[in-house]
């Protein structure tokens, strides 16, 4: 039935602008927003998944992650997200060094969080 239906994902926050902000100068994203007075916003991520954020009245951030960037080499995508006032979680259950970078269960990842508080991660590339 959805085939070749053009699916795309989305997720809330609390305030646009912000949610502008570190996406698009924190961590680099092109970003276009659709309406402002209505709070849509677009991710265009690579590959073509663009992502839908829109501001949500009564927001409760994500407790999981909502968005995972795979990268070459973790330990330096943290290093430069931290460079720019990023600060990275730690979660029981994971071993992760001083960096917050969990290793050996999986892909090596380190999770942050965005202005609104959803989680995101950087993990190896696969």
């Amino acid at each position: 039935m959805f085939t070749n239906t053009r699916a795309f994902s989305g997720f809330a926050v609390d305030d646009l602008q912000r949610a502008r902000s570190f996406y698009a100068e924190t961590l680099g994203l092109k970003t276009e927003v659709l309406d402002e007075k209505n709070g849509l916003m677009v991710l265009h991520l690579a590959g073509n998944r663009d992502t839908l954020v829109y501001q949500k009245p009564g927001f409760t951030p994500a407790t999981y992650t909502i968005l995972n960037f795979p990268v070459d080499d973790v330990e330096q995508a943290v290093d430069a997200l931290a460079a720019r006032g990023v600060r990275f979680e730690r979660y029981p259950g994971f071993e992760q060094d001083a960096k917050g970078i969990a290793r050996g269960n999986g892909p090596d990842i380190a999770w942050f969080k965005d202005p609104a508080g959803n989680i995101l991660s950087v993990l190896k590339e696969q």
